[in-house]
């Protein structure tokens, strides 16, 4: 086990009395008091009402988004055989636009190449409305799967709210993906029309998809029609054009079908590195209600906000993002490379928008650290009020730099949740103050905590994250998968009726939070388990180190190698004194255990399409597993990078 804390951190953002009187969750907690007379003193008192009280919390945060009749119980069955507001009827979609306005934009597109394109409310109202007629045209009725190969664009947002005003089910991939890599998802689905575009533009190079695309449709051959938007000037052969399909009905109302609370809203996908992608379903009342708490509770974004988080629509962040729609915000999408004509081309954006609400990666940021940008000092972002990350663990030296480089006022939301419940577990609270490298806290109604192997809690020491109270975004189901097996099995064999989701955390004494990286990875040295995320703050922080990737081998003999693989920054290699270096940084900032056997020079490392690191791949080749059985090589951002590791580790180490 892993050392207990020892010493409280400094603050680096502390909310003053005045910001906390005004955030929406302090109105919510006024909310309850005056509804319910539940009174709370603070941040933690109100999180342990939610978990102590889930029907009440989940019924009060209904009502206060003000969400319709609830006419029956709001929870049925326990862990996994809940139900949710088993009587309720609702649409994403008319939540959506019960926020609509004149004064602000609904959407901003930007692309690398042109000017930013604003489409108000109105305007998505009318196309949304339009499209669907077209959707209705072909045939698509509530239940049917639409789904989309496109890049990050407001259509793929309008295509997405069309699908779902019907009662049809959406389901999206980005375009960096091969059509193949996307046959293998949306494939599951048997989808019956197809949205998608000629291609994308990226660190200032076009990607014609027509070619990605004809191997697509043919891989679906369930298809009734495909809609084709036109981004770098082609046609698309056999295709319906996109601006006839959204303005082909100009006259048509926006018709929204009421849908029961877990109707399927959304299919998203597991990373494919464990075997076929799986089919992730989530319901139209578990979106919303996670979503409002997440984004105005949480997260304080309203209707006065410009919202740019950085993202994929093959990623859950593009959902997430999507979700700020459903608190009035003006959401910008993004179709090109956070890298564009300088490092720190995002924040450029960020300024040229007048974003409050950022969104990015602690890849990014620390590109931006060994870029040597100062943010603060070329661009005005006086606007900015929230930073939030994710993908990985934020280490605390990043979270420092974003203060002292960006702004020591704005705080810093470092979230962690996932694919699974489209949502957070924890991250940053309007309320409660940002330690460096931490998430503030669990969020309202999951009952997050970290048990040992026996299933016991722990605090101030590595342990398994768990939910042990269920929450409506866990998933409706998986696609095809009738006896649920497969979704018990992912999540509920390790502790029956307790949700594992596969993180190493710490819960601190101040219920702060930190990850340390996928369980399900462990580096388990002689008893002592250790986070590989740990591991790579340290090694990652070095100039001469671009990224490093670190896994543990059980030996037939009973040992175990732990080897750390390092991709070099530009110009530089892995020499014997880098490797000193490395050393000493992972021995002075974790401990003497936390320092490899081998430190190995790589080419690159395997991601998956999101960005996470290949480590339980990297550690099955390593162990002697065939390369065609560790992964599906559609899931891989470079298929190249694994096959290195394949080449150089034919058989298991001795």
């Amino acid at each position: 086990m892993t050392e207990t804390l020892t010493e409280t951190p400094t603050p680096q953002w502390v909310p003053t009395p005045r910001s906390i009187e005004e955030a929406q969750i302090a109105d919510f907690a006024r909310f309850i008091a005056h509804r319910y007379g539940v009174r709370t003193e603070s941040y933690h008192d109100l999180w342990l009402w939610s978990v102590d009280n889930v029907p009440m919390f989940w019924r009060a945060l209904w009502c206060y988004f003000d969400l319709g009749e609830i006419p029956g119980p709001v929870l049925v069955g326990t862990m996994p055989d809940t139900r949710w507001f088993p009587g309720a009827r609702i649409n994403y979609v008319e939540q959506v636009f019960a926020h609509e306005r004149s004064d602000y934009a609904a959407i901003i597109a930007v692309s690398e190449d042109g000017a930013p394109r604003e489409y108000s409310w109105e305007e998505l109202r009318t196309q949304t409305a339009s499209l669907a007629r077209t959707l209705q045209s072909l045939g698509v009725q509530p239940g049917d799967r639409v789904v989309g190969y496109l890049p990050n664009i407001a259509e793929t947002v309008i295509a997405f709210l069309a699908t779902a005003s019907l009662g049809a089910i959406w389901s999206v991939c980005g375009q960096d993906g091969t059509g193949l890599a996307a046959a293998d998802r949306l494939g599951q689905l048997e989808p019956v029309v197809l949205v998608t575009a000629d291609g994308y533009r990226f660190g200032g190079k076009e990607h014609d998809r027509r070619g990605e695309i004809e191997t697509l449709r043919a891989a679906l051959p369930t298809l009734r029609g495909t809609v084709a938007i036109t981004r770098l000037g082609h046609s698309v052969p056999g295709t319906s054009s996109w601006e006839e399909a959204v303005t082909a009905w100009p006259e048509a109302s926006l018709e929204i079908e009421p849908v029961a609370f877990d109707h399927p809203l959304w299919v998203l996908y597991s990373s494919g590195t464990t075997g076929k992608p799986k089919g992730i379903v989530h319901g139209h009342g578990g979106v919303v209600l996670e979503h409002l708490k997440a984004l105005s509770l949480q997260s304080d974004i309203g209707p006065d906000d410009t919202y740019l988080w950085f993202t994929s629509p093959s990623w859950m962040m593009w959902n997430y993002q999507v979700g700020g729609l459903l608190v009035g915000s003006t959401i910008v999408c993004y179709d090109g490379s956070p890298t564009r004509h300088r490092p720190d081309a995002l924040f450029e954006l960020a300024a040229q928008l007048g974003c409050t609400v950022l969104g990015t990666s602690p890849g990014y940021v620390l590109a931006c650290i060994k870029a040597g940008v100062v943010p603060s000092r070329d661009h005005d972002l006086s606007a900015l009020r929230l930073i939030g990350v994710t993908g990985a663990p934020l280490p605390a030296s990043s979270a420092l730099w974003l203060r002292d480089n960006v702004s020591a006022d704005v705080p810093i939301s470092s979230i962690s949740g996932g694919t699974d419940v489209v949502s957070a577990f924890a991250g940053g609270v309007a309320t409660v103050p940002v330690w460096p490298g931490e998430l503030s806290a669990p969020y309202l109604g999951v009952a997050l905590d970290a048990f040992d192997a026996a299933g016991s809690p722990v605090r101030g020491e590595v342990g398994e994250l768990v939910i042990t109270a269920p929450m409506p975004s866990m998933p409706v189901s998986f696609w095809n998968d009738p006896d649920q097996s497969r979704y018990r099995a992912a999540y509920f064999d390790t502790y029956p009726g307790v949700w594992r989701h596969g993180d190493w955390i710490t819960i601190t004494d101040r219920g702060s939070i930190t990850v340390h990286g996928r369980s399900d990875a462990t580096l388990n040295r002689n008893g002592v388990r250790m986070g590989s995320g740990d591991i790579y703050q340290a090694v990652e922080s070095l100039p001469e180190v671009a990224e490093a990737l670190v896994v543990g081998i059980e030996q037939p003999d009973g040992g175990y190698w732990m080897p750390l693989f390092v991709v070099p920054a530009a110009g530089a290699n892995v020499t014997d004194d880098v490797r000193e270096r490395i050393t000493t940084a992972i021995r002075t900032s974790l401990s003497p255990r936390h320092v490899p056997d081998d430190i190995i020079q790589a080419p690159a490392i395997p991601h998956t399409r999101s960005g996470k690191k290949l480590e339980i791949p990297i550690k099955r080749l390593l162990q002697g597993a065939d390369l065609n059985q560790v992964v599906d090589p559609a899931a891989i951002d470079d298929p190249t990078s694994l096959a290195w590791f394949a080449d150089r580790y034919p058989s298991p180490r001795s």
